[in-house]
């Protein structure tokens, strides 16, 4: 049986997605308004699959390309910005980590 998508994640999951503190998220999502989390009536974030395509964006921005916030905001804000291609850009950078971090594991072994 397949497993569904969730329409919503908390702070926590998308924290541990990205392997950030939840404060980081919280930090991101005030400086950057293209992050728009629901909140439940007890005010918890509820992030959508939206928003985490653009903390992707924003992740790969700041941590990966080592834009500053501000650069990241202008680089948003540009007329030649395609968030799809960035993230795009932003995957392929995960899948290469990982396949570094394998390498690496297998390195050790031999």
């Amino acid at each position: 049986m397949e497993e569904t998508e969730k329409l919503f994640y908390g702070i926590g999951e998308v924290a541990e997605m990205f392997d950030v503190n939840t404060s980081l998220i919280r930090f991101w999502e005030k400086e950057f308004d293209i992050i728009k989390p629901q909140k439940n009536k007890k005010g918890n974030r509820l992030f959508t699959k939206k928003d985490i395509e653009n903390f992707r964006v924003i992740y790969h921005l700041v941590k990966d390309k080592g834009y500053t916030l501000q650069g990241a905001k202008e680089h948003l804000k540009g007329p030649k910005v395609s968030t799809t291609e960035i993230n795009k850009n932003a995957e392929a950078i995960d899948k290469l980590k990982k396949l570094k971090e394998a390498l690496l594991e297998l390195k050790k072994e031999l």
